[in-house]
């Protein structure tokens, strides 16, 4: 049987911010746009209370891996974030491929990932996947490019 997937939640009191650290390919797009937000040395790494729900929702819209989402804490149900871009741009409904350079493959939009042993996960919104071979969560890319030096 697999590891247990950690998730972690952060409360502003009007939104969630949920991390889900085995997605997380550290990119470091939430570190350099809401430095007072997210801080990898700092305990807790996420203070949500530090920005506005506005600026935590674009700044989430813009996380390359989906490590990072959020929810309402209203009661009601809210769409989850749309399908985006990395720079944090809508898509058009349906499944589009980014390739980053020296990076993973970027994968926009609603999908079904089938594992060796048959199990099947479903992802929305981005999924990163390992181009350079060295992640230690394949198929999903955990910012190991960075380590090997990857190219391409």
């Amino acid at each position: 049987m697999g590891e247990r997937e950690i998730i972690k939640e952060y409360s502003n009191g009007e939104l969630t911010v949920v991390w889900k650290p085995r997605s997380c390919i550290h990119s470091g797009i939430c570190v350099a746009t809401l430095p007072d937000v997210y801080d990898p040395m700092g305990k807790p790494w996420i203070k949500p209370e530090n920005a506005t729900t506005e600026a935590l929702k674009a700044q989430i819209l813009k996380c390359p891996s989906g490590a990072l989402s959020f929810y309402k804490n209203n009661g009601k149900k809210e769409a989850g974030p749309e399908a985006s871009d990395s720079s944090g741009a809508p898509i058009a409904s349906g499944t589009r491929v980014e390739v980053k350079a020296n990076g993973p493959l970027l994968v926009h939009g609603e999908l079904e990932v089938t594992r060796p042993d048959g199990s099947t996960e479903s992802k929305s919104r981005i999924t990163a996947f390992c181009r350079c071979g060295a992640s230690g969560n394949k198929p999903y890319c955990d910012g190991n490019h960075k380590t090997v030096a990857f190219k391409g």
